[in-house]
């Protein structure tokens, strides 16, 4: 026996898209950005070889842009399986989900950035 305004109310808008959207487009931008200078610098090296490669790694000016395009790259696959996970998946698996796309993006982000500051304080081949 309620109103038409109370059997909708409630069932709107979350208010939280546009917040997550320009996060993405954000991220998006920052990965454009980061992997022109990636494609940049590497092509500038003077060869490919392992040397080479951690030296120009061990730069600061180097390093630091690495460790940025990790962290914006694994945010942004974070946020893009979000909405997947949230559009696609049964609302019973939709947690658990959830929680091991956290878990698998801090570790393989961690994992990464690690590699890259051992690389940049100098540490032994």
């Amino acid at each position: 026996m309620s109103t038409e305004i109370g059997r909708v109310r409630g069932l709107g808008s979350a208010h939280a898209g546009a917040h997550h959207w320009w996060h993405q487009k954000l991220t998006a931008g920052t990965n454009l950005l980061l992997m022109a200078w990636l494609l940049a610098s590497i092509a500038t090296l003077p060869s490919y070889d392992y040397v080479t490669v951690r030296l120009w790694l061990h730069s600061m000016w180097a390093a630091v842009p690495m460790v940025l395009l990790i962290a914006s790259v694994f945010y942004h696959f974070r946020l893009g399986l979000q909405v997947v996970i949230e559009d696609y998946s049964h609302k019973e698996n939709r947690f658990v989900m959830m929680i091991l796309l956290n878990v698998f993006t801090v570790a393989t982000a961690a994992i990464a950035i690690f590699s890259i500051l051992k690389v940049a304080f100098g540490a032994a081949a």
